[in-house]
């Protein structure tokens, strides 16, 4: 299909599809550097090997991971007109993300607890490079509450149907993106200690 055929809504909705997705991959890159950098550092001398990452870390995952079928579920249920469910769905969803969020700091203090520090003297280039990736992922969460937000008060403005669900798939799709991005950066963390 040509890019520019179509009428004007469906020349919007690409456009913003594609806007979201230029986004995503300028997120993938940025992590994809820290990552990279992580890797060439753990050869330093002073890296702390059998680092131990907190349980709240684990737990934070298994939320994350909930939440994103709870959006799908939110999805369903508003393509299928039941508000109400979709409702609940898109509130779990919230819950879910504000419960991530906090584990998240959780776990920094998990990690303060047991004697690793972000900055100072007592710091090392180990838990400085676990802080920078969490707070990096955490800067972007923060974006998908808001979106979750706006999803949100657009479904209780009636705004979304079965027929119009522009704005749900552009939530869903960050949201799902945030997900698999947490999942691959707990993964490195546990993988690459």
């Amino acid at each position: 299909m040509d890019l520019t055929e179509g009428t004007r809504v469906e020349k919007q909705a690409r456009a913003k599809k594609m806007m979201l997705w230029f986004g995503i991959i300028s997120m993938v890159m940025m992590f994809a550097g820290l990552t990279s950098a992580y890797v060439v550092s753990k050869n330093r001398p002073d890296w702390i090997s059998g680092f131990e990452l907190p349980a709240s870390l684990y737990w934070s995952t298994l939320v994350i991971i909930i939440s994103s079928i709870t959006f799908i579920l939110a999805k369903k249920s508003i393509a299928n007109d039941d508000r109400k469910n979709g409702t609940l769905y898109l509130l779990a969803t919230l819950a879910l993300g504000i419960a991530f969020v906090v584990l998240q700091f959780q776990s920094f203090a998990e990690i303060i607890q047991a004697g690793y520090y972000f900055t100072g003297s007592e710091s090392t280039v180990t838990t400085s490079f676990i802080y920078v990736v969490v707070l990096a992922h955490l800067a972007h969460l923060a974006a998908g509450l808001i979106v979750l937000l706006v999803v949100i008060y657009n479904h209780f403005k009636q705004r979304y149907t079965s027929g119009q669900m522009l704005g749900l798939e552009l939530g869903a799709t960050f949201w799902h993106f945030l997900d698999i991005l947490w999942v691959y950066l707990f993964l490195f963390l546990y993988f690459f200690r």
